[in-house]
């Protein structure tokens, strides 16, 4: 499977949460990803995948004009474009970002000022266009021209493309994007698969509680033939989907529990909940991790306000 490092970008992304801010020349940025190869995997008629570093990305093509699903790095634009020309699809020309990561946006301003339309959640543009500590605000060609509150359907290439917010799940800005007629589901980083405990991002909206909603959501949407795309990992089943939403009911039930019996978090991490899933030695998030953020996640309101914009 073309995973052999998918997770090397995202330790590189979310420690910086983008190449872009500022620590290291364009020439040492492109460095990093000379060597990375773009592979893509057909999944059904006219939508395919295609795997480099950082978030797996959906491509939608036909005669209605390419549409891409996130766009990884900014050093990757032409490598993409190239793989994206090899599966005899026209030029990029509308854009989706399942939530604002870099290592899913970087790409953002390349495409932008291509002319390429860009989609996605109010809060991804928010964010982007705020930045914060490790990421710079977003250069004005890569914010989403178009966004949505709940979400927004596409007609394009004889199929109907949903895409959906799920809230405060992985970010305050995550969508999945569904295509009807070819049967593929896009999770984005809702669904890390098999290379990686779930990462959480607390300080931009996340919460463990959001993440197995959007998973109890998207099991209803799929049958045994969807083929689904997680931000990160090999294409994956309903079956996979499920063992990923039970992991998830598992580890917050069983951090649930300890904290309403007062335990501490460093109490709960010892007790190992996660210990069954925390099989990869090179995962980007480690059991301790996860746990800690499923506790601090299950402090907050479950019913948290949503980001202002």
């Amino acid at each position: 499977m073309p995973i052999a490092k998918p997770f090397a970008a995202l330790l590189l992304a979310t420690s910086a949460l983008a190449l872009s801010a500022g620590s290291e020349s364009n020439a040492q940025e492109a460095d990093r990803f000379a060597n990375v190869e773009i592979k893509a995997e057909v999944l059904a008629d006219g939508v395919a995948v295609l795997f480099g570093a950082g978030g797996n990305i959906g491509v939608s093509y036909g005669p209605d004009g390419t549409v891409l699903i996130d766009d990884q790095f900014a050093p990757l634009t032409i490598k993409i474009q190239a793989a994206v020309k090899d599966l005899g699809a026209g030029p990029v020309k509308y854009l989706i970002n399942t939530h604002w990561h870099g290592d899913h946006t970087g790409g953002n301003e390349n495409l932008g000022q291509s002319g390429v339309l860009i989609m996605a959640h109010d809060h991804v543009r928010d964010r982007l266009v705020k930045g914060n500590d490790s990421t710079p605000p977003a250069a004005p060609e890569a914010l989403p021209v178009i966004t949505y509150h709940d979400g927004i359907k596409l007609h394009l290439n004889g199929d109907e493309v949903r895409v959906k917010h799920m809230k405060h799940a992985h970010t305050d800005g995550d969508s999945i994007i569904f295509w009807k007629k070819a049967n593929v589901l896009h999770m984005g980083d809702l669904f890390f698969h098999k290379v990686t405990l779930p990462f959480v991002d607390l300080t931009s909206g996340g919460n463990a509680r959001g993440v197995l909603a959007a998973a109890e959501q998207a099991l209803t949407m799929v049958d045994d033939e969807t083929r689904i795309i997680p931000g990160h990992g090999p294409i994956a089943t309903r079956a996979d989907l499920i063992a990923y939403r039970d992991m998830l009911k598992s580890v917050i039930g069983a951090v649930e529990k300890a904290q309403g019996e007062g335990k501490s978090l460093q109490q709960v991490q010892a007790m190992k909940p996660a210990a069954q899933w925390d099989v990869n030695p090179d995962a980007f998030i480690k059991g301790d991790a996860f746990v800690e953020a499923v506790y601090k996640s299950l402090q907050k309101p479950a019913h948290a306000e949503e980001h202002p914009h």
